[in-house]
């Protein structure tokens, strides 16, 4: 089995997600089935239609992240050097074509922001990286090509300081 690094803010959100689901929003859902059931005719009764759906969107997302869950491997970037590229660490570097500076850093793919820099260790950019040093250069086979990058600066940052997007209660509901 494959495991999936996170930190632990992100496996703690994950696990939460999970218990309010399991235990708020489904035995709720499952409610609003029976109430609805009661009414008569199920064939034409939008209400049942919409909770049994509800729920079955709801068992998907349950499955998923009860697979997270178990391939979870709980990394504390902290306490890494960051003398090499690694979970965690927030790298500058330097796109030696147009000699445009980027800032990346590494975390898991539930965790990631790709639009603020927040990057899974499992794309391309995040491979190429990692165990490089300041100074080290790499070749990273992109969608539109192959770019060539220098490390400029490696040091860590707290992942979920740098997130703009924390999921709450109000996020794992289903509407």
């Amino acid at each position: 089995m494959n495991t999936e690094p996170m930190t632990i803010e992100g496996y703690d959100l994950l696990v939460e997600e999970f218990k309010f689901l399991l235990e708020f929003e489904k035995p709720k859902t499952a409610e609003e089935k029976l109430v609805a059931a009661a009414q008569g005719d199920r064939s034409e009764n939008a209400d049942y239609h919409a909770a049994k759906e509800k729920l079955r969107f709801m068992d998907k997302r349950l499955f998923y992240l009860n697979s997270m869950i178990e391939k979870s491997q709980i990394i504390d970037p902290s306490t890494f050097s960051h003398t090499k590229v690694s979970f965690g660490s927030t790298v500058k570097i330097n796109n030696i074509d147009t000699d445009e500076e980027e800032i990346y850093t590494l975390c898991g793919v539930l965790e990631s922001e790709p639009e603020i820099g927040l990057i899974s260790v499992h794309s391309p950019i995040a491979k190429g990286m990692l165990g490089k040093s300041v100074d080290d250069t790499m070749k990273i086979t992109l969608p539109n090509g192959i770019k060539e990058y220098e490390i400029l600066s490696i040091e860590y940052q707290n992942i979920f300081s740098l997130k703009k997007n924390i999921r709450t209660k109000v996020d794992f509901s289903f509407h």
